[in-house]
């Protein structure tokens, strides 16, 4: 088979069985969220092993939420001006609803191998003030979950997941997304699993279960069940339509994206499969490359894409193998954000950097990835390996050597 000639960022992993849900779902009279959507959330926290799943309209929004829902409890709620700890390498979405709600956003440096969150940085970084941890897994790859919800366990901070990047990954056979009082998914086109747009949050907490539930719909008590933990209901219908009891959005889920939803669950195990087999295959070809670092496995990777940091003396050339691989017909992205802190948008932020983000800062300006898919990628992965080889030999051939010195 010749080796391929074009390596897409993300592709669609849809097949009869989604345009066939679609088509079901155009010949009904209900596109705004019903029924579908129950029965997606009841298969995905069956999938996950938690007790409780809320599907909204995107992953970003799931963040949102989730944050949301943490100020209304009824025992010891997130307040403005708390701190939250965070890595300093995420999406922005994971950052903008702490920064909505008041909370004083302190970033702390990740680590160069797993490019999660650095534990001793973040351990000296905790201060009386800290009630929130924000646990990003990064590109699939789990945090280490058994000295990180012992941290909180012992210093009494909520942990919570943004699990968008890893659907699918474990650590110590539990799935991430899990290990927090809260964790969020991401089912977007590019993602483990494509419903067009939508996002879902885990819960064991029926309270924050209910919270959410009230606050997805426009913080009304319609999406309530009669016994809850948000507010006693009125009796009759026409009272309870129209009744408003939290600050709520409207972030719904449509019923195509829930039908859709509830057919890519079931081929996610194979999906997740193959992924780990193309990494394994990535592994093997860069594991000890001259130039180029990659991303170390902790527990078991859902290997949402494949980092590549440049290293040793070529490393400050990213973005002519950015262009390069461009050229090539190879798509690729920056890690995420990057170091967050480095974009504009922080000027809105309350916010301290503690210690230095020098790992951050490094990812920012020396790393890329490359996508992962649920299909074999044998031959586009050969090919990135041989133009990245092409790559350095010609930067080497180029770079004149220094005058010897007597």
């Amino acid at each position: 088979m010749p080796m391929s000639k074009h390596y897409p960022l993300a592709a669609s992993s849809w097949a009869d069985e989604e345009i066939n849900a679609i088509k079901n779902l155009l010949l009904q009279d209900q596109f705004t969220m019903g029924e579908h959507v129950k029965k997606f959330e009841v298969e995905f926290s069956k999938y996950f092993n938690s007790k409780y799943s809320v599907m909204v309209n995107s992953g970003s929004s799931a963040n949102l939420l989730a944050i949301a829902a943490l100020f209304y409890t009824k025992d010891n709620p997130l307040k403005h001006g708390d701190e939250v700890i965070v890595p300093a390498v995420s999406w922005g979405t994971t950052y903008f609803p702490l920064q909505q709600f008041g909370l004083r956003v302190k970033f702390v440096d990740i680590d160069p191998d797993t490019l999660n969150v650095n534990i001793e940085i973040l351990k000296s970084a905790i201060s009386k003030n800290t009630k929130l941890i924000v646990a990003v897994n990064l590109l699939g790859n789990p945090n280490k979950f058994d000295t990180l919800t012992k941290l909180c366990q012992d210093n009494n901070i909520t942990l919570f997941e943004d699990n968008c990047e890893s659907m699918g990954a474990q650590f110590d056979k539990k799935y991430t997304g899990t290990f927090g009082r809260l964790g969020t998914f991401s089912t977007y086109f590019s993602h483990h699993i494509s419903t067009i747009e939508g996002g879902l949050i885990v819960t064991d907490n029926e309270e924050l279960y209910h919270i959410m539930l009230s606050m997805r719909s426009h913080g009304w008590t319609r999406s309530l069940p009669k016994i809850n933990k948000v507010t006693p209901k009125e009796d009759t219908e026409f009272e309870e339509s129209f009744k408003f009891v939290l600050p709520g959005y409207n972030i719904r889920p449509t019923e195509i994206s829930a039908a859709l939803g509830s057919e890519q669950l079931k081929k996610l195990p194979k999906f997740i499969e193959i992924r780990k087999n193309n990494a394994k295959y990535f592994n093997s070809l860069f594991i000890n490359h001259p130039y180029i670092k990659i991303q170390k496995e902790i527990g078991e990777s859902s290997w949402f894409g494949f980092s590549l940091i440049l290293i040793n003396e070529l490393s400050d050339l990213r973005d002519e193998l950015a262009n390069f691989l461009d050229n090539n017909d190879i798509e690729c992205r920056p890690i995420v954000a990057g170091n967050f802190v480095n974009h504009d948008v922080i000027k809105y932020f309350n916010y301290e950097i503690h210690d230095e983000l020098k790992i951050a800062n490094m990812i920012d300006k020396k790393g890329l990835y490359v996508g992962n898919h649920h299909f074999c990628l044998k031959n586009e992965i050969d090919y990135l390996h041989e133009k990245i080889k092409e790559f350095f030999e010609q930067q080497i051939i180029s770079t004149p050597c220094p005058d010897n010195i007597s």
